[in-house]
């Protein structure tokens, strides 16, 4: 008699830093989305595929819902997440359970709107001291949504993860898979190198300057033991530019070098990286660039 399959696809949700990003790349066990301490560090909605014996769990993360979201761009992440809510089987809502912010209270407001079968998982708990300080956290959540099962976890940690996992798997429908038994994302070679870039302006950078900009591949060539990447960084104003390239170009070094050597452990060969900064001003305010760069509307 056949193994019956389960295959679903599951929205990631919760607001910035919450660990959505660090949540996926420990169910994955690889690292497939781009993390970091700055809010919103994932912009697009990226699909993560695990597949276990008889199911395949397809992950969506997405990007940190906020109260407050001026800007276009602000605006689109938002859209993003909720557009991603509504197209699932099940929602994930990461909460920290070390704090319940504004933010959070934004999320649980959507989720209401959306009203899809949810788990609660809180997040970051090796930051709690004691179990029991653990319980009126719990308690509280419990009085504010009807959640299918709550699960305590640590991402960063990889803290029942599996669990985690288990209870996924119980809610699933009963449906022949969607993607191959090995496929671990559907985003392409061109995507996943901007994302690995982004980041690392991201990491290195101040805290506003990142959110202004934006990572363009203009070229991948593959040859037979070496991978060369084009790839342009636009900001908005001429004083970003020279923020990004730093002094003596040592920061965009710096990112290009970081980049790089993530993007060969992705790829397994060797990869050339150029990088360039460019400047097009009101970018984060203009739906045709913004479309360009795949923040579709």
């Amino acid at each position: 008699m056949a193994i019956k399959k389960h295959c679903g696809h599951i929205a990631v949700v919760g607001r910035p830093n919450a660990g959505k990003s660090t949540l996926l790349n420990a169910i994955l066990d690889k690292k497939l989305v781009g993390t970091s301490k700055k809010a919103q560090t994932t912009r697009h909605n990226i699909l993560g595929i695990k597949t276990k014996e008889n199911v395949q769990a397809i992950y969506v993360d997405t990007p940190g819902y906020r109260d407050v979201t001026p800007g276009a761009l602000h605006r689109y992440l938002n859209r993003s997440a909720v557009h991603a809510a509504y197209d699932v089987d099940l929602l994930l809502w990461i909460v920290d359970a070390t704090r319940f912010t504004r933010d959070d209270e934004a999320v649980l407001a959507m989720l209401k709107k959306v009203d899809r079968p949810t788990i609660l998982v809180l997040n970051k708990i090796d930051e709690i001291k004691a179990k029991y300080d653990l319980l009126p956290m719990i308690q509280k959540m419990q009085g504010m949504y009807p959640f299918l099962e709550i699960v305590p976890i640590s991402a960063l940690n990889k803290i029942n993860i599996e669990d985690l996992e288990k209870t996924v798997a119980k809610y699933l429908p009963e449906h022949e898979f969607f993607y191959e038994e090995n496929q671990v994302t559907d985003r392409s070679e061109s995507f996943l190198f901007s994302e690995i870039i982004r980041e690392k302006v991201m990491r290195f950078l101040g805290e506003e300057v990142p959110y202004s900009v934006a990572v363009e591949i203009e070229k991948i060539v593959h040859e037979e033991k070496m991978i060369r990447v084009a790839a342009l960084l636009w900001v908005e104003r001429d004083g970003q530019k020279a923020i990004v390239i730093g002094d003596k170009g040592e920061t965009l070094k710096r990112i290009g070098t970081e980049a790089r050597k993530e993007m060969e452990d992705l790829s397994k060969k060797k990869v050339f990286l150029q990088l360039w900064v460019k400047v097009k001003e009101g970018w984060t305010e203009n739906d045709e660039m913004l479309q360009s760069f795949g923040y579709e509307s």
